[in-house]
Parts: C-alpha cells; sequence; structure tokens
C-alpha cells in the first residue's frame, strides 16, 4: 500500500454490496445472483477500498489479464454500472471501450440485461439501446459505448473507462484519448482495463501488460496502478491440470474442467491449436501464426538417408522456384516400396554466389557453413542461374526415376519448358488451400507417426521450422511464413513432392488418398 494510503472497509463493502445485488445474466447463471468469486471480490475491495488520505481512490488504471470465460464481461459490466450509478458521482461519465462497437456491445448488453433484472436500478435508470446509452437519472451520469474511431472525438469528461478485450485495439490512440488527461477534472477517475493475453508484442496492450508484469514482480513501481495476471508460466506443463488451476481462477465455477481438458486434448491431437489453447485457456502472450511443425517429432525422423542406395528407386519432385536473387528448392520424396519402408526426403538448395555473405550477416543464418559442408549450392552471380539448376535436375534424373516434377507456376514458365524438353514429366501445383492441405495434412501425419526419413538437413530443418499454418473456415490449412523474411521454400517443396509420391506411388498405380480418403486432423 503507497505511503499515507489506507484500506477503507465500509467504501469496500458498498462496492461489493452494490455489485452483489446485481444478477448474472447468461445461461443457467441468468437471474440469480451476483456473488463475486474469490478473486474477483479481491479486486473490487482492493481498487474500491484503498484510498489515500484525501478518501479518494489511490488505483486510477486497473490492468486486469485474466483467460477467457472467467466471467469477464459480467465483472466489466458490473465495474461500469458502480462507477455510473453507485460511485456518488455527478454527471459521471463512464465509456465502454473495445476493438469495435461489436465488442464493446458485449459488455453494454450484459449491464443492460443487469439493469432490467434489477427492480431498484430498473426504477432509476434509462435504457436507450439504439444509442448504447444507460443513463443514471439521479445524478445525470451515463455509461456509453464508444466505437472505434472514437479517438478522433475529443473533449470527454471522463469518470470511468472499461477497456474490454484491450489486446484486439489495432492501435493506440482510442486508448491514448480516452486515458491521457481525459479523467483530469475527476476526483477519482478509474481505468479498468480487462483482456485475455494477446499476440502482438507491439500493442498496446503488451506494453500496458509489461509494465503490470514489472509492478508485481518489483521492478517498477506506480501507487496508482492495479495489476492482476492470471496465467501459466512460459515453462510450466500446459497440459497440467494443476497449471490450468493456477492461470484460471473460476475454473469450476464459470467453466467446468471438463471443457478446459476436452480443449487441452483437442490442442494435444493437433499441434495447431496448442498456441489458442495457450493464449485463450492459460493466458499465455504466444505468436500469431502457430508454428507448425513439433520440431521435437522432426528430428526424431533423422533417419539416414543415403544417395547411392536410392539410385534407379521411382521418386517425385518438388520444385519451388521463389524469386532470383532468393533460393531454390528442388525437394526429390522417395515412395515406400514396401509397408515397412518410409517415405524419403532428399533436397537440395541453390542461392547466388555473390550473395552468401551478404545473407550470412543480414539473416544471421550460417549459409557459409551449410555450404561448407554440402547442404546447400551456390550458382554464378548475384542471381539464382536457373540453366545451372536446370543441368543439376538432369543429372538427377540420371541417377533416379523421377517420375514427376512438381512446380509452383507463378514464375516457372521457361525453366518447365526446358525440363520438358529434357525429358521430364513436369506438372502445375495450386498453392491454395485446396491442393495444398491434403498432402501438408499427410507429412505431419508421417511426422507423428516416424515414417518419414530426412537424414537431419539442416537447411530444411531450418525451413520447416520457420513454417506457420493458415486454416481457412473448413479446416484446410497450408504452409506460410506469415510476415516473417525467414525460408519455407523446402518446406513447399516437399510438400508438392509428397503429394505426387502419395498419389502415384511406386507402380501400383494406387493412392493412399483413394484407399482412405483425404485426411482431416
Amino acid at each position: 500500500m503507497a505511503k499515507g494510503s489506507h484500506y477503507d472497509k465500509v467504501k469496500a463493502d458498498h462496492a461489493v454490496n452494490f455489485i452483489e445485488r446485481l444478477t448474472h445474466t447468461k445461461g443457467t447463471w441468468d437471474g440469480k445472483p451476483f456473488e463475486l468469486i474469490d478473486w474477483q471480490e479481491q479486486i473490487i475491495r482492493d481498487i474500491f477500498g484503498t484510498v489515500k488520505e484525501n478518501g479518494y481512490r489511490q488505483f486510477n488504471t486497473a490492468y486486469i489479464e485474466i483467460p477467457k470465460k472467467m466471467g469477464k464481461s459480467e465483472l466489466a459490466a458490473a465495474i461500469a454500472l458502480l462507477l455510473c450509478c453507485g460511485d456518488r458521482e455527478a454527471r459521471a461519465e463512464v465509456y465502454g471501450c473495445a476493438s469495435d462497437r461489436q465488442q464493446a456491445s458485449i459488455v453494454f448488453d450484459v449491464a443492460a440485461a443487469m439493469v432490467k433484472n434489477s427492480p431498484q436500478l430498473g426504477k432509476r435508470v434509462k435504457i436507450n439501446a439504439s444509442q448504447r446509452r444507460i443513463t443514471y437519472i439521479k445524478t445525470g451520469s451515463f455509461y456509453q459505448v464508444l466505437s472505434a474511431e472514437a479517438y478522433s472525438k475529443h473533449g470527454f469528461n471522463v469518470h470511468g473507462v472499461i477497456f474490454d478485450e484491450l489486446h484486439a485495439q489495432p492501435n493506440r490512440k482510442l486508448f491514448d484519448v480516452m486515458t491521457k488527461g481525459s479523467g483530469d477534472a475527476r476526483a477519482q477517475p478509474l481505468y479498468f482495463l480487462i483482456t485475455t493475453a494477446g499476440t502482438d508484442t507491439h500493442s498496446i496492450c503488451y506494453e500496458i501488460h509489461q509494465k503490470a508484469k514489472d509492478i508485481i514482480e518489483g521492478r517498477k513501481y506506480d501507487s496508482t496502478f492495479y495489476p492482476v495476471i492470471y496465467s501459466a508460466g512460459e515453462d510450466e506443463d500446459w497440459t497440467d491440470p494443476k497449471v490450468w488451476k493456477k492461470a484460471n481462477p473460476s475454473l469450476g465455477i464459470t467453466v467446468g474442467i471438463d471443457k478446459v481438458k476436452a480443449a487441452c486434448e483437442s490442442a494435444r491431437q493437433n499441434p495447431a491449436e496448442e498456441n489458442s489453447f495457450r493464449q485463450l485457456r492459460l493466458n499465455q502472450w504466444v505468436k500469431q501464426s502457430v508454428r507448425w511443425m513439433p520440431m521435437e517429432k522432426w528430428d526424431k525422423c533423422d533417419y539416414t538417408v543415403d544417395e547411392d542406395e536410392l539410385a534407379g528407386r521411382v521418386c517425385y519432385g518438388g520444385l519451388d522456384l521463389s524469386s532470383t536473387s532468393d533460393i531454390t528448392a528442388f525437394v526429390l520424396v522417395f515412395p515406400p516400396r514396401e509397408e515397412t519402408e518410409r517415405y524419403i526426403v532428399l533436397p537440395f538448395f541453390w542461392i547466388p554466389e555473390e550473395t552468401v555473405d551478404l545473407r550470412v550477416r543480414r539473416d544471421h543464418v550460417p549459409y557459409d557453413i551449410w555450404l561448407r559442408e554440402g547442404y546447400l549450392y551456390t550458382t554464378e552471380g548475384n542471381v539464382v542461374h536457373y540453366g545451372y539448376i536446370e543441368k543439376f535436375i538432369e543429372k538427377l534424373g540420371e541417377k533416379f526415376n523421377i517420375r514427376e516434377i512438381a512446380f509452383d507456376r507463378w514464375g516457372a514458365v521457361q525453366m518447365v519448358q526446358n525440363l520438358e524438353g529434357m525429358g521430364f514429366t513436369v506438372v502445375p501445383f495450386g498453392q491454395g488451400f485446396k491442393d495444398m492441405s491434403p498432402p501438408t495434412k499427410e507429412l505431419m501425419k508421417l511426422v507423428l507417426e516416424q515414417r518419414i526419413a530426412h537424414g537431419g538437413h539442416p537447411v530444411l530443418r531450418w525451413m520447416l521450422d520457420n513454417v506457420c499454418a493458415k486454416t481457412d473456415p473448413a479446416g484446410n490449412i497450408k504452409l506460410d511464413k506469415e510476415k516473417s523474411t525467414e525460408k519455407i521454400d523446402g518446406a513447399i517443396a516437399t510438400v508438392m513432392a509428397l503429394d505426387r509420391a502419395i498419389r502415384c506411388g511406386n507402380d501400383t498405380g494406387e493412392s493412399v488418398y483413394d484407399e482412405r480418403g483425404i485426411l482431416f486432423i
């Protein structure tokens, strides 16, 4: 507690009693008294009961970071009504802010339902649903939802601001307008920020998150700032129910443990869901894109690949040309000849010779070492020499039985014609969800079952580790590097080659897809 401040039980009791006279508004809880859960009551008592020597609240900003389904909207709505109708402030202006009007309306709708359920408030409060405004007639105070464009309107005289899901704010403009100077004319304004963890570490929410963390851990001090973060630690086991309980203080009350268990089980089965589970259920800040490949599973597939032993065998190629100044990837996939064998992956990569040193310095990637160790090839000059690569592929065709080469249609016209002139069967391969999803899911399945061998090739490993997964509403996935400059060409080429290897196989003419349909995971 700050110097000169103290706990005023009467003020704390007033806040708790006001809220507990409200009701819940959803599902099986609808109409039942709003009995504050212990963690919620602690927050209310701390914020409204901790006062300075002059009797006004010590805390002007409260930052509450908590997983979903913890009763967040109800708590925010109750505080909005308390500030508007129960804080003894004349003509109080209380605003509900979120990333968009629809999100901000979630808390408003809960507050409006609470008013309708309360005989006392119902007589004293006017609800204007179309304007998203609640007015407390006795004091002329109001609670108003603001649209995302509100930052352009100045002149607020703020007594309270409820920021719901701060992590979703597209920028800091609305936050700055509502919190910087807008409450200067009020004796005890309260900025109540409540959110789940986000994904953007350059956002206003992450900035406030870091401040809250620094205050909690004693690195910073701000007597006006009240921080609460319920989350799992980075190194804690995200599948452990004890960790769930620590991060979810309402577990077993507002959300059943069976729901969290089911979500966890789903995330264990499908690595693409893990980040979502960590963010929403355990309140951890995670990258927006899901790192698609669990690298510890990939590393278990580093079975030896001997080029000479593969001589003469049927295989399929995937060619990703990228741009002329970039990496070109050509990957061969050898389908198993019998059930006990694995799919074998044999990758080749080229970069322009003159750009190696620049790339090492710029990208902090060990291209020079990979070059020395034979995992990477260069072509003369400062752009990729396609003629050299065509000759290289022609030699591979003399060593292996390359049935087909799949390629991305984009920018490959001349090279495709040249490869066809050498006698190769070259097939175009779409880069959208429809074409990429089945073999991408198959690649994951083969890795998880350790039915693929890649020899631990370091360039391919680096590219797989760069891959993020994009999902469409139908559950199809495709590989993506999001906004990263890191390369995933080898991963794309592998998926294309694997698709042809699965569809065409050795000499049977049968496809795994034909046998059991496309895999859905």
